[in-house]
């Protein structure tokens, strides 16, 4: 008796979770540093700003790598591209255990970020390829919740595991759990095998990111990403210090204190993405911004440690509000070339991150209120600006 063919939806469902589960790692391995800076900065014997380093030494270099893996993929397949790109964060972040020094550690994240950068973008334009523009809330909302969620379980359980089993046991442990992630992906190499490679010359290549930004729906999405972004990572990544500081928070504290973080992405992403699609990004975004300038003022407050907590999880709302609305745009952006608009998607979205990160602590030297304030004041003029610039991104009539 023949073999049945697999069902196409079961396939694309099948690929989608399996590509969250690689989503999630590598959101857990960006983030769960962040609030172990003040242990690393002691092991070493260097200042917290030194220490804060290893954030944007992986992030800035994943941002930019992702340019190169969309036009990889885009001209020598996804599949080769993505597997590639996952073995080699794999090995590098468990080749990360070996650092000696912060210099050493900030190589290693360095060399991730390169290494890592491909498996992301190119999960968000498979998303593009197998659903309709229509349709992509829900599964970009699981991709983006895979995100949340490592961004909150990194968060947490890199300062919670760190006093039991070490950085360099945390290092150790995701990057074994890469490569089972690999083993995994391979049952989904049809969907990822299933589109012709893109011809064209490097200028033709050059000229598909001035296309990309040449319309003013290109400009302002690509330039909300960037600045959105730089908020989120500055806030986020000294909230660690700002927990020790103004509760005199260990690393468990911390962690438990972050736990709120990317908790509603994880768990509500889906329908974000489905309030999306039939209500409109336009009615979502400006809400999202505002959330976090509000979250950001907050921290602001003489408040209680629960109240701050409360804040926090406010703040990764924001996000989840407006990033994942954000890259639904830029699905549809990418025309015979999705690899070039997506790898320019978090491209500016990690270069934000790295610079985010960068920015808040040198207004650190002002202390947290001013640095908190002049945040949420940034992210408050997006917001009233997104009133206008995004009125028009709503779903269309007859839509489903």
């Amino acid at each position: 008796m023949a073999a049945h063919a697999p069902d196409p939806e079961q396939s694309r469902e099948r690929a989608l979770r399996v590509l969250s589960v690689a989503t999630f790692a590598i959101f857990f391995q960006a983030f769960m540093v962040a609030p172990i800076i003040p242990s690393l900065a002691s092991t070493f014997g260097a200042t917290p700003q030194a220490a804060g380093v290893i954030v944007p030494a992986y992030l800035i270099p994943y941002g930019v790598a992702t340019l190169v893996y969309g036009l990889l993929a885009d001209r020598l397949g996804l599949w080769r591209i993505m597997t590639a790109s996952l073995l080699a964060f794999s090995i590098l972040t468990a080749a990360t255990a070996t650092a000696q020094s912060i210099e050493q550690l900030a190589l290693w994240r360095l060399l991730t970020g390169l290494g890592a950068a491909g498996v992301v973008p190119l999960a968000l334009v498979l998303v593009g390829r197998l659903y309709p523009y229509e349709q992509r809330g829900r599964p970009l909302g699981w991709l983006f919740g895979a995100m949340a969620g490592g961004m909150a379980f990194g968060s947490t359980f890199g300062a919670l595991l760190e006093p039991y089993v070490g950085w360099r046991g945390i290092f150790l442990a995701v990057g074994i759990s890469g490569f089972g992630i690999l083993l995994a992906l391979r049952a989904s190499r049809r969907e990822l095998s299933g589109s012709a490679p893109a011809a064209g010359s490097l200028g033709a290549l050059f000229q598909g990111y001035r296309e990309l930004v040449a319309t003013a729906r290109g400009t302002r999405t690509y330039a909300y990403v960037f600045l959105n972004s730089v908020f989120h990572s500055g806030v986020f990544t000294w909230l660690g210090l700002y927990l020790e500081q103004r509760y005199a928070l260990g690393p468990i504290g911390i962690g438990l204190a972050l736990l709120g973080y990317g908790v509603p992405g994880f768990l509500f992403g889906p329908i974000i993405g489905r309030m999306a699609d039939r209500w409109g990004r336009g009615r979502l975004l400006p809400g999202g911004l505002v959330l976090g300038a509000l979250a950001a003022a907050a921290m602001m407050l003489d408040m209680p440690l629960i109240a701050a907590a409360l804040a926090i999880t406010v703040l990764s709302l924001g996000y989840d509000m407006t990033q994942p609305l954000f890259a639904g745009i830029i699905t549809s952006l990418g025309g015979q070339r999705p690899g070039q608009a997506m790898g320019l998607n978090v491209f500016t979205l990690f270069t934000g991150f790295g610079l985010g990160a960068l920015l808040f602590g040198e207004a650190l030297r002002l202390g947290f209120d001013v640095a908190f304030g002049l945040f949420a004041l940034t992210e408050l003029a997006l917001a009233v600006g997104a009133l206008r610039l995004f009125r028009s991104e709503m779903p269309k009539v007859g839509a489903p």
